[in-house]
């Protein structure tokens, strides 16, 4: 199967959707940012710089509105959810991103931006308790709505 965004002479083009119809479209997405102790306690009771997971949080909704701006071949959406949560775990913090639209094309992109930008977010705002932190585990939980119907990737 042929990448989309490659034309039969293998130049990048936006894939079309104009004939495609709008219907409901959701993604959900998550990272791991894990840190030492000193930092987790950092973010537990709040940094010099504030509120890292609202401002992670924030920051990850922001970045999903902004998607079409950062990946170059992504279509612009009328987003109708972005949710950026984050769980504590023993060694750092678990991000999810869930994001959702009526539209003509899917928002993983959406949800992978999200999740990635809070992750990076919450690094940098550690950084200078912890340099060692650690952004991993990037990856899509599960798509549903349009030609693919309910997709869960593989993986752990």
């Amino acid at each position: 199967m042929p990448l989309t965004h490659l034309d039969e002479h293998g130049r990048a083009h936006m894939v079309a959707v104009g004939d495609k119809a709008e219907t409901a479209r959701s993604a959900v997405a998550q990272a791991r940012v894990t840190m030492s102790p000193e930092a987790l306690q950092a973010v537990r009771v709040g940094t010099k710089k504030g509120d890292a997971l609202q401002v992670a949080r924030i920051a990850g909704i922001q970045a999903a509105k902004r998607t079409h701006e950062l990946i170059p071949l992504c279509h612009p959406l009328r987003l109708t959810q972005i949710t950026v949560t984050a769980e504590f775990l023993d060694d750092g913090v678990l991000l999810k991103s869930k994001v959702a639209a009526f539209d003509r094309t899917g928002v993983e992109m959406e949800a992978l931006t999200a999740v990635t930008v809070a992750a990076l977010t919450l690094y940098d705002m550690v950084k200078a308790v912890d340099k060692a932190a650690i952004i991993a585990d990037v990856r899509l939980l599960e798509k549903i709505g349009g030609k693919s119907g309910h997709l869960r990737p593989h993986g752990p």
